[in-house]
């Protein structure tokens, strides 16, 4: 039992330490975007013209039907050939923050839907334009309720990440593919690996049902015995 720690402490910690920091950085990346653009999608489809709804539309179906590893191959290998070149790191958050926005737009889109027009007519006789109800109406309101699928999409991208080093961006999984390979100690390795992913999930499992309590407003919430 001691040789496997002190294979950990010495060879795997450091390695795994700075690919966790790769996978981090990812992540923070992806998610604000991923859900700023799941907002802009969603919007757009409700309340666009019939223009831009049919582009919002278009954009969730193309995402949603391409695998995710087919499009950062896409936008890694595919786009320098009419003179867009991204850095591993960049293709790989532009694929992320794409995938993880179209989802995003689906779980906001049945929230922005469950909130009842009225409260949008209510709104405009008080004076607020269309854009102005929309913000302070019923966003917030929307955002709240697509809370549980959106923390749902993202920590489906915390595991999303691992599919950076295909691209050859050395994070958390890359970094222990490398370790493996000089040490030929893959079941060890890759255990530790998986015990990091799921500490990763779990912490962010919790911080969201924090967060979902925090915004819950009493009187409005299902009841739980």
């Amino acid at each position: 039992m001691d040789e496997p720690m002190r294979f950990i402490a010495e060879n795997l910690s450091g390695p795994l330490f700075y690919g966790a920091l790769a996978s981090l950085r990812l992540i923070a990346c992806s998610v604000p975007l991923g859900l700023l653009l799941g907002f802009a999608v969603a919007v757009g489809w409700v309340y666009g013209s019939s223009t831009v709804s049919w582009l919002c539309r278009a954009f969730v179906t193309l995402i949603k039907g391409t695998p995710l590893l087919i499009l950062l191959f896409i936008i890694y290998f595919c786009l320098p050939s009419v003179g867009i070149m991204l850095s591993p790191f960049a293709a790989s958050v532009t694929g992320f923050i794409m995938c993880n926005g179209a989802y995003n737009s689906e779980y906001i889109r049945g929230a922005i839907l469950s909130v009842r027009t009225g409260q949008l007519v209510a709104a405009r006789s008080l004076g607020m334009s269309r854009l102005q109800a929309i913000i302070s109406i019923v966003l917030p309101q929307a955002a709240r309720r697509a809370l549980p699928g959106c923390s749902n999409e993202i920590i489906y991208l915390i595991k999303y990440s691992s599919l950076a080093y295909m691209l050859s961006f050395i994070e958390l999984t890359g970094a222990g593919k490398m370790a493996a390979t000089r040490s030929f100690r893959f079941t060890l390795v890759f255990s530790v690996i998986g015990l990091v992913y799921l500490a990763m999930v779990s912490l962010a499992s919790l911080f969201f049902l924090w967060l979902e309590k925090k915004l819950a407003i009493p009187g409005f919430e299902a009841s739980r015995k």
